[in-house]
This record gives C-alpha cells, sequence and structure tokens, in this order.
C-alpha cells in the first residue's frame, strides 16, 4: 500500500480507467484519498527515473519496478525522492498532496501502473478497453496486499 494508513475502502474504486474524466478524458489510474501530507512510500521496490512538477498531475514521481512497470505517483505535496534514488516499501517518496489540476480537490495519491510492452489479451471492447493493454488496475494488486 503506497500510503500510510489507508486500505482498500480510501481509494475511489470507480476512478480506474472512468471515462469521460474532465479535460484527461480518461482516468487512467487510481485515486487513494488521505489526509494532505500523509506520508507515500513506493509500492514497490525501484528505481526513480523521474521527479518534476507537471500539469495536470502537479508534483509526480516515476518509479521503474520489477517486469518493467511504471509506477506513477502524482498530485504529491512534498517530493522526497530524486531521479536514479532507490525506494521500496520503508524509505518515503512523498507526502500526499492535491497538487496539479486537483488544488481544489480533496488530498489524494494518483497513482497509475504503466505497462510500456502491450499485455494485449488483456484488451476489450469497452470503451478505451483498448487501454487495458498499457495500464493496470492498481486496485487488483494493492487488494492482495
Amino acid at each position: 500500500m503506497p500510503v500510510d494508513g489507508v486500505t482498500i475502502k480510501d481509494f475511489n474504486h470507480k476512478s480506474y480507467l472512468a471515462y469521460p474524466w474532465g479535460k484527461s478524458v480518461t482516468h487512467k489510474g487510481v485515486d487513494i484519498f488521505a489526509k494532505k501530507g500523509t506520508n507515500i512510500h513506493s509500492a514497490t521496490k525501484g528505481l526513480v527515473l523521474l521527479t518534476g512538477n507537471q500539469y495536470p498531475g502537479g508534483k509526480f514521481a516515476v518509479v521503474l519496478g520489477p517486469k518493467w512497470r511504471l509506477h506513477y505517483y502524482g498530485h504529491i505535496d512534498d517530493i522526497k525522492t530524486s531521479a536514479l534514488s532507490i525506494v521500496g516499501h520503508k524509505r518515503e517518496t512523498g507526502t500526499v498532496g492535491n497538487t496539479g489540476n486537483d488544488k481544489n480537490k480533496p488530498p489524494h495519491l494518483h497513482y497509475i501502473i504503466i505497462i510500456p510492452i502491450p499485455y494485449s489479451w488483456r484488451a476489450d471492447v469497452s470503451i478505451k478497453g483498448w487501454m487495458k493493454m498499457f495500464v493496470l488496475n492498481p486496485i487488483d494488486y494493492l487488494a492482495n496486499n
């Protein structure tokens, strides 16, 4: 679980591949709600590839984890890691916030698991079902831990 003290109940279960979703059209991750400033840890061991501040995700970190999966953490209040750092479950990567396009929304972590090599068997005929080849549902992975 990437956010201290939260459970699966603190997720917006309808946010994964939600369509339509504001200016981003499709919401590619899941929102995990917590108090602003709550610690965020990497959901997996990995290498931090990038950190920064960019609209619409605000302050963010991208971690390269096992199976070449990219873990994106967005709307961070305070980034506590840097590019080329090794992170894991015990090292803080940041704190929950509402930066970027979510300044007027409750604090949360926007978490996405991106697959750079497509899993073609995951695609389906639903609206935006082709995106399932490239983006995993984090709830499926975090609920089992």
